[in-house]
């Protein structure tokens, strides 16, 4: 077993080895997939790995910047830690804060357990069977999703920073009325967890770590993360041939109005 307050704490140390290169000038690398990798990535990952081993060596651990073996492996893992070390890698080179550290605990298919850590924003959110919750400011306040909009209300829905897709539009297109909030990383789960938003549609690619521990936070925080359009729950490890999660809808339960 491990301590919440450990994972956290090892959150919160990652974010600051992020912090340090954040506040400096910092290279640039391209991965094969072209998606960007920086130096901050590589020393989150080496402190949460090294971290994680030192406080549950029995748990694998499978990260972003794990080696190609470690991704083949995993099929054979029933439960195992997944991260991904500084999630919103395009957020922390535009310097814009939208960035965050996620760390979760998947046990067969399912987010059980999740830290998010936004260390620009100072804000950290985690959820477990126990509920889910939000630290700020040095407050820490349990968190909840919303209800679903009455009828001719607002529909509050978040969408990514640098990924809106033409799926994404024609599905907001048809929600009754709707106020569109931008953000980046996990944080868009977890605006739907504390009740910020009503809905999060991710209509475009994102993997596994990119989800986990929002998923988990949205889960504790009496939410469903469903793949779309078959409105059925998210899982992880499910599929040897990809890491990448289908299409998927955040919000606090079905409805009529766009399932």
């Amino acid at each position: 077993m491990f301590n919440n307050q450990d994972i956290i704490d090892l959150a919160k140390h990652a974010g600051a080895a992020i912090m340090a290169i954040y506040q400096r000038d910092f290279a640039v690398y391209e991965k094969q997939d072209e998606s960007p990798l920086t130096e901050a990535d590589l020393a989150s990952h080496h402190c949460i790995v090294d971290g994680l081993k030192r406080l549950t060596p029995q748990i694998p651990v499978l990260s972003e910047e794990s080696d190609a073996d470690e991704h083949l492996d995993r099929m054979s893992w029933q439960r195992y830690w997944l991260i991904d070390p500084l999630d919103g890698t395009k957020e922390f080179i535009k310097k814009n804060g939208e960035f965050t550290v996620n760390i979760a605990l998947i046990d067969q298919g399912k987010a059980v357990f999740g830290v998010v850590y936004a260390p620009v924003l100072e804000v950290t959110y985690w959820g477990d069977a126990d509920g889910a919750f939000k630290e700020y400011e040095g407050q820490i306040a349990s968190i909840r999703v919303s209800q679903i909009p009455a009828e001719g209300a607002v529909w509050r829905v978040v969408g990514s920073r640098s990924h809106q897709t033409d799926e994404f539009k024609a599905f907001v297109k048809g929600l009754p009325d709707t106020e569109v909030v931008s953000m980046g990383s996990s944080l868009k789960l977890c605006l739907v967890a504390e009740g910020a938003a009503d809905i999060y549609p991710r209509l475009g690619l994102t993997s596994e770590w990119d989800t986990a521990a929002a998923h988990a936070v949205v889960e504790a925080a009496g939410g469903k993360v469903l793949q779309y359009p078959e409105l059925t729950p998210l899982l992880y490890n499910t599929r040897p041939e990809t890491l990448l999660n289908p299409f998927f809808i955040v919000c606090a339960d079905k409805s009529d109005k766009w399932s």
